[in-house]
């Protein structure tokens, strides 16, 4: 297909669910124009490898000509139009790719639920009843409606994995130095230095490979790995699991086995405290990037945000130090794991769906439990797209993006 007819069909697509706000800001005539001058741009030249595809952006990376919210009308009102484009907009043009649009995210990706007073909360495309699950909620809406191939979205604490998972697609969350080693964070919002990285949601594992190698210029085995070891989280950890996530799991599992995986489970006692040192370093590091926008007044942002926020301010520097050590005590324990076995596994989160309008206040702390662990550790992480309304986290060490993309890519979601 011709990069206009694409771009035309997804611009058609964009918008669909019930809030009409899967984007917060698009100007398909820009996007209809960047897709004729690809055309033009590699006219008798080999044709990058995301060539004509329609990429969403998530809003709290600049693009040239948008205000960039971070999912807030504070920003909104306080931004001027991006003078320049991000180096992840400017990697992803690079590659041929025409961004549709900024999408809807939690306010300041401080979130897990796609909840957002400022411009309403992201309903799946699909079905109106449910959530998308955040911050990248917009970037799962995309994909599920078809405006977008692939979305590029941010994971601190599991902003990639919750939405895919619950929007039963595929994602992939970097290991946290590729974004920083190649310098893509230059022109984006951070929520917490020491956890952000990069990420795409999309819906066909197979696509994997090449996402990766867009995005990072990663080189991805072509050949299979066999008789993998995969340590698989104790049945303690997951006792708070709906029924259907437990047999999600299951399937993945025996799926897996299947392609000639051994499965092994591990003691994951230590995780229960991944949450505990996460909490505070988190709050303490977007405290002090909101801070001076703010001028100190967190009252700008959503209640629950802001009281984090303030948390986050009123930590002293030791206390903060002590919660480092132990992150580094909790990586090097996860990183002896991930020495033993090639990949491990969980599910994304102890529930299958977020009901749109009910109450979430337990949801967050409830779905983080489950990520945060990877999130600590720094590690690379594919969703296994859903198996009954579940999605698997399937975890390599740091670094080892290319062999975890390239094994995951042998799934078909």
């Amino acid at each position: 297909m011709q990069p206009r007819a694409a771009v035309e069909q997804a611009l058609a697509r964009a918008n669909s669910n019930a809030g009409r706000n899967v984007y917060i800001a698009m100007d398909p005539e820009r996007a209809l124009r960047e897709a004729d001058e690809l055309q033009k741009r590699f006219a008798g030249r080999a044709k990058p490898r995301l060539f004509g595809l329609p990429i969403s952006l998530k809003d709290c990376f600049d693009l040239e000509g948008f205000v960039t919210t971070a999912g807030s009308r504070f920003y909104a009102d306080r931004n001027a139009p991006a003078r320049e484009d991000s180096a992840v907009a400017a990697r992803l043009k690079s590659q041929g790719a025409v961004i549709i649009g900024k999408t809807h995210m939690h306010p300041l990706a401080y979130g897990i639920t796609g909840e957002n007073p400022d411009y309403g909360d992201c309903t799946q495309p699909r079905d109106p009843k449910l959530l998308t699950g955040g911050s990248s909620s917009g970037a799962a809406a995309s994909v599920q409606e078809n405006s977008a191939v692939a979305a590029i979205g941010t994971d601190t604490g599991g902003s990639v994995r919750g939405p895919a998972a619950l929007c039963g697609l595929a994602g992939y969350r970097a290991s946290i130095e590729l974004a920083h080693e190649r310098g893509l964070w230059r022109g984006g919002v951070h929520l917490s230095q020491t956890f952000d990285t990069l990420g795409w949601l999309f819906r066909d594992l197979r696509d994997a490979p090449l996402l990766g190698a867009a995005l990072f210029d990663l080189s991805v085995p072509e050949s299979v790995e066999s008789n993998v070891r995969i340590g698989a989280v104790a049945a303690e950890f997951v006792h708070d699991a709906e029924p259907g996530v437990l047999d999600g799991f299951a399937q993945w599992q025996e799926q897996l086995r299947d392609a000639g995986a051994e499965i092994v489970q591990f003691d994951s006692a230590f995780w229960e405290e991944a949450m505990e040192i996460y909490a505070p370093i988190q709050a303490s590091e977007a405290a002090a990037i909101h801070a001076a926008a703010a001028g100190g007044d967190y009252s700008h942002f959503e209640p629950r945000i802001a009281e984090r926020l303030a948390w986050g301010a009123s930590l002293p520097a030791a206390e903060i130090a002590q919660f480092r050590e132990r992150l580094a005590a909790f990586r090097d324990r996860n990183d002896t794991l991930l020495s033993e076995f090639d990949y491990l596994i969980a599910p994304c989160a102890p529930v299958s769906h977020l009901d749109a309008g009910a109450d979430h206040s337990r949801s967050r702390r409830r779905i983080l439990r489950y990520t945060t662990p990877m999130s600590l550790t720094g590690a690379p992480v594919v969703t296994l797209p859903a198996h009954g309304g579940v999605g698997v986290q399937l975890a390599a060490a740091r670094g080892g993006d290319s062999r975890l993309l390239a094994f995951a890519a042998q799934f078909i979601s």
